[in-house]
C-alpha cells in the first residue's frame, strides 16, 4: 500500500502529455537560444511567419512575429493595402487549430498554467467570472483593430495592444533584453509607459496564481479571435450530443468560463473527457488519423458466439493500439527532429540578429557618427511616403542653420518599386544645393540600415537623433515638427538626455551605441 502511494505520488510530479506538448511549443517557438545570451533578437528572413501562440517579436528567443502584432502594424500608415496574409494565417490557424492553440501551443498560456500550480487558494468561477470573460472581445476590437485603424487614417501607426496592455511583450521582450547586461542602458529609457506595462504584468502573474488563467479568460484578444472559430475548427473538442446526458460533470471540471463543451471560451484542454460518464465528449478530428473504431459494429452482430465476440473485439482493440504506438513513434520522431533542426539551424546556421551593420563592399559611403564629433539626424523616409516629405523641409532648415555642428542624413528606403531615380528627381526638383545628406539603403533587407533601429516592420516616417559620441539620444516615429526636432537636436548638442522607453523601437536590442554601417548615395556629394 505504501508503495503504491509513493508510486502514485511519483506518477503525480511527472509533467502530463498537454504540459509536454506545451514545453515543447515554447521551445520551439522560441528556439534561437543564443539571444538571451547575445541579448539580441532573431531578425532572419523567416522572423515574418507569425507564430500560432502569443510570443513577442521582441522576445530574445522568439524565431517568429507575434499575430497580433503583425495584425496591427499591417493596419498602419505605410500600409494602405489589405493586409492579406495576416488575416490569412490567423484564418487558417483558426479554422485547423481554434483555441486548442490556447491550450496546447502558446508560451503565455504555459507560463499562466505553471503559476496555477503554486498552492494557494484559488477564486472559483462564477458568473461574475463569465461575464468578464466578455471583456477580451472588447479588447480585441477596440486596442487591435479600432485604434490602429484610426491612427492608421492619421499616418501614425500605433500597435495600441502591444504598446499599453500585452503582458507577453512585457515578461518576453522587455525583461528579456533588460536582464542581459549588453543592454544595460536600456535601463535609462524607462518611462511612465513601461511602468504602467510592468505593473500590470505584474498583477497578470500575481492573478494568474490564484485565477486560472486569468489573462486567457478575460484580456487575451488573441483567444477571443480564435474562440470564434470552435465550433468549425478540425482539431479540438467534439460533444456528442445524442449521448449527452446534461449532467453537467463537464462543465464543472473546467476551468474556463465555459457554458458547454466546446464554445468560444473553451481551450480544448481536455480535461472533461475523461470525466464525461457517457463518453459522448472526444477529440475532433481523431477519424483523421485513426479509423473509425470497430468495436460498436463487433458488440451489434448478433451472429456471432459470445467466444468470436470476444476473440473480435481483442484483435480489433490490438489492431487499435498497434495503430496508436505506431502514430505516437512517428509523431514523436517528427517532434524531436523539427525540434533539433530548429535549434541547429537558428543557433548555429542563420546568424541573423538585429543590430548587426551592413556588409561593406565598397560601393558606398560608411555612415559612422561615432567619428564625426558632430551630432547626427538620420530620417529613414521614401519618395511616395507624403509625411515624410511633408517634415523633409524641417531637417533641411536643421540642416542650414546647425551646418557646423550636425549631421543631417536622409536614408530613402530599398525598394524595387520605387527607383533610385524617382529620389533623384524629387531632390534635385527640390533641395538642390541643401546641406543635407541623401543616402539609400542597400539592397539586402536583412542588412538595412532601418532593420537595426526598428526591426522589419516597415513604418515610416522614423528619425533618430545621435549625440557626438554615437549615443542615441531621441527617437522619433512618425511626423515631426520643427520645433519637436530642435529641441532634441539643441538637447543631444549640450549632453545626451535618453528618452524613455515608450518611443524606443521594440525591434532594437542593440545598446544605444551606434555602430557604423555601409550604405549607398542617393545623389553623391560634389567633389
Amino acid at each position: 500500500m505504501i508503495e503504491m502511494k509513493i508510486l502514485q505520488k511519483l506518477k503525480s510530479l511527472l509533467p502530463t502529455k498537454r504540459r509536454l506538448i506545451q514545453l515543447y511549443a515554447a521551445l520551439l517557438t522560441n528556439a534561437n537560444l543564443k539571444g538571451y545570451i547575445s541579448g539580441k533578437i532573431y531578425t532572419g528572413d523567416l522572423k515574418g511567419v507569425c507564430s500560432p501562440g502569443l510570443n513577442c517579436y521582441s522576445c530574445p528567443g522568439a524565431v517568429g512575429a507575434c499575430p497580433l502584432g503583425s495584425l496591427q502594424n499591417s493596419l498602419s500608415a505605410a500600409n494602405k493595402s489589405f493586409p492579406f496574409y495576416v488575416f490569412g494565417i490567423l484564418i487558417l490557424y483558426g479554422i485547423i487549430l481554434g483555441r486548442w492553440i490556447c491550450g496546447f501551443l502558446c508560451p503565455f498560456g504555459l507560463v499562466q498554467d505553471l503559476l496555477h500550480k503554486i498552492k494557494t487558494p484559488k477564486l472559483k468561477k462564477s458568473r461574475i467570472t463569465k461575464a468578464l470573460s466578455v471583456l477580451k472581445y472588447v479588447i480585441l476590437v477596440l486596442f487591435v483593430f479600432i485604434i490602429p485603424l484610426a491612427y492608421m487614417l492619421k499616418d501614425f501607426p500605433l500597435p495600441a495592444f502591444c504598446k499599453y496592455i500585452c503582458p507577453a511583450g512585457t515578461f518576453g521582450g522587455a525583461l528579456g533584453l533588460l536582464i542581459n547586461p549588453s543592454n544595460s542602458t536600456l535601463f535609462e529609457l524607462l518611462g511612465p509607459l513601461f511602468t504602467w506595462k510592468f505593473a500590470l504584468m505584474c498583477s497578470i502573474i500575481v492573478g494568474a496564481i490564484f485565477v486560472y488563467r486569468i489573462f486567457c479568460r478575460f484580456l487575451c484578444p488573441l483567444g477571443a479571435l480564435y474562440g470564434l472559430f470552435n465550433r468549425f475548427s478540425v482539431l479540438g473538442i467534439k460533444l456528442e450530443k445524442p449521448k449527452c446526458i446534461d449532467c453537467g460533470l463537464c462543465v464543472a471540471k473546467c476551468k474556463m468560463d465555459i457554458s458547454e463543451v466546446g464554445d468560444r471560451e473553451c481551450i480544448m484542454c481536455g480535461e472533461c473527457i475523461s470525466v464525461c460518464p457517457t463518453k459522448a465528449i472526444t477529440w475532433r478530428g481523431s477519424k483523421i488519423i485513426l479509423p473509425e473504431n470497430e468495436i460498436e459494429s463487433v458488440k451489434a452482430d448478433e451472429s456471432l458466439s459470445d467466444e468470436e465476440r470476444e476473440a473480435k473485439l481483442m484483435a480489433v482493440n490490438k489492431r487499435r493500439s498497434t495503430r496508436v504506438t505506431v502514430l505516437r513513434i512517428v509523431a514523436a520522431v517528427l517532434m524531436i527532429t523539427t525540434l533539433a533542426g530548429a535549434l541547429y539551424y537558428y543557433n548555429f546556421v542563420d546568424g541573423s540578429t538585429s543590430g548587426e551593420g551592413g556588409e561593406a563592399n565598397g560601393d558606398g559611403p560608411t555612415l559612422d557618427p561615432a567619428g564625426t564629433g558632430k551630432v547626427t539626424v538620420i530620417n529613414f523616409w521614401y519618395t511616395d511616403c507624403s509625411p515624410c516629405k511633408q517634415e523633409l523641409p524641417h531637417f533641411n532648415q536643421i540642416a542650414s542653420e546647425y551646418s557646423d555642428t550636425v549631421n543631417v542624413v536622409t536614408v530613402h528606403r530599398s525598394d524595387e518599386n520605387l527607383t533610385n531615380g524617382e529620389a533623384v528627381s524629387y531632390i534635385n526638383t527640390n533641395y538642390p544645393g541643401s546641406n543635407m545628406i541623401f543616402l539609400k539603403e542597400k539592397s539586402n533587407p536583412k542588412n538595412a540600415y532601418y532593420v537595426h533601429f526598428f526591426g522589419e516592420q516597415l513604418v515610416y516616417p522614423n528619425t533618430v537623433v545621435v549625440d557626438q559620441n554615437g549615443i542615441i539620444t531621441k527617437i522619433f516615429h512618425g511626423k515631426i515638427s520643427y520645433e519637436e526636432l530642435k529641441s532634441a537636436v539643441d538637447a543631444a548638442l549640450l549632453r545626451p538626455q535618453f528618452g524613455n522607453l515608450d518611443s524606443y523601437p521594440t525591434g532594437n536590442t542593440e545598446n544605444l551605441k551606434v555602430p557604423a554601417f555601409e550604405l549607398e548615395y542617393v545623389i553623391p556629394p560634389e567633389n
